[in-house]
């Protein structure tokens, strides 16, 4: 048996806790940076003027100008066909559009795909509120407003004066909506 060489111990004892410190940095860092990269960013101050200035094709071509809901509350919801959560929440959302049109709330789909695709969709699943077709350019719009990963289905309420009051990103339920807008 050897004799280990005199002071070899807090040597040892030193660079475990420098270890363990830098671990447990390296963790709060990731922790933080998760964070940061998973949490919805704030509303980008450009993000409802951007939306507002958009001109975007419905699905059969003609042109949607989107400042003509300017004004009103605004209930932007960015889906798409192959979507499965987006399909879901479909014929609530057209239910609630006529549930709070005469309340100066306007409903707008931004389709994630091809006006083609979106024809076929409306053919099954018939939509009582405007749609825009913005492709992939539609992912980029939604990421204005804190929609960071791009997911879908991913849901805004813009208030008349252009704040944003809520957003969510996945399915919505029409009473997380009724409690996001006017006379709730």
């Amino acid at each position: 048996m050897t004799a280990s060489a005199p002071g070899s111990a807090p040597i040892r004892r030193t660079r475990l806790g420098l270890w363990l410190v830098i671990a447990v940095v390296a963790a709060a860092a990731g922790a933080i940076a998760s964070h940061f990269v998973f949490s919805p960013k704030p509303v980008a101050d450009q993000a409802v003027e951007t939306f507002f200035q958009a001109k975007l094709p419905d699905p059969t071509g003609a042109e949607l100008d989107l400042s003509k809901f300017r004004g009103k509350t605004l209930v932007v919801n960015f889906w798409a066909p192959w979507c499965g959560p987006c399909v879901e929440e479909m014929p609530e959302l057209t239910a609630l559009h006529g549930e709070y049109v005469s309340r100066n709330v306007q409903f707008v789909g931004i389709g994630i795909d091809s006006a083609s695709n979106i024809q076929q969709f409306l053919q099954k699943v018939p939509v009582a509120y405007p749609l825009a077709v913005a492709g992939f350019a539609g992912t980029e719009l939604s990421r204005g407003f804190g929609n960071t990963q791009g997911g879908l289905p991913y849901t805004v309420v813009i208030n008349p004066d252009g704040s944003v009051k809520y957003r969510k990103m996945g399915r919505v339920h029409a009473d997380e909506l009724r409690a996001a807008l006017p006379g709730a």
